[in-house]
């Protein structure tokens, strides 16, 4: 019971959506109407600019880890895992938003920098500087979250197949968020910073 209710709890706070609401609050506009359609960071960044962007990436962030520090306090690290996939879910398909949400990279950094710091930190850096040599943020946010499996077998513990596990759903959650930008990728249309 404690699980279930640590995923739902998790869902609803994934269902903060940081973009959405600085959007109408210092511009009066739906975030989803722009861009690329999603309530996440960049999207904001590109449509509102540097400080709402990084005010959206913060938020997005914490809501990861708070929501994984309740699933620890009240499930241990299996409540963990719980509560990140759930967070993520809800910021990806949150209900109050009519399943039209972001990305999941922020928030995923939020749950994973509680998960395992060591692992989210090479993958932030990996994610960093494909950003840096290719000036695409959602090239660097693709290898950055599909590095996690990798990077968890070779240098964190290859030996437990719950984070194992965990780490392949929000990679493979994340590869499928950034379909059409694989998309564009291929085809040679995918916005640059």
């Amino acid at each position: 019971m404690k699980y279930i209710l640590i995923g739902i709890i998790s869902y609803f706070i994934g269902n903060i959506s940081f973009a959405y609401i600085l959007g109408k609050i210092f511009a009066n506009k739906d975030v989803r109407d722009y861009g690329s359609g999603s309530a996440g960071a960049t999207n904001a960044l590109r449509t509102f600019g540097k400080k709402i962007g990084a005010m959206v990436f913060l938020g997005d962030v914490l809501k990861g880890a708070i929501a994984v520090t309740i699933g620890i306090r009240w499930g241990g690290q299996t409540g963990a895992y719980i509560a990140g996939a759930f967070v993520i879910i809800g910021h990806n398909w949150p209900v109050l938003l009519n399943f039209r949400g972001g990305k999941g990279v922020a928030t995923t950094i939020g749950v994973m920098i509680f998960v395992n710091f060591f692992l989210t930190s090479i993958c932030v850096v990996i994610g960093l500087l494909t950003i840096i040599f290719t000036r695409t943020v959602s090239l660097g946010s693709i290898f950055g979250m599909a590095s996690a499996p990798i990077v968890a077998v070779l240098f964190v513990r290859p030996f437990d197949t719950e984070l194992l596990v965990f780490c392949l759903f929000i990679a493979g959650m994340s590869i499928y968020r950034h379909k059409d930008n694989i998309k564009r990728l291929k085809n040679g249309s995918e916005n640059k910073l």
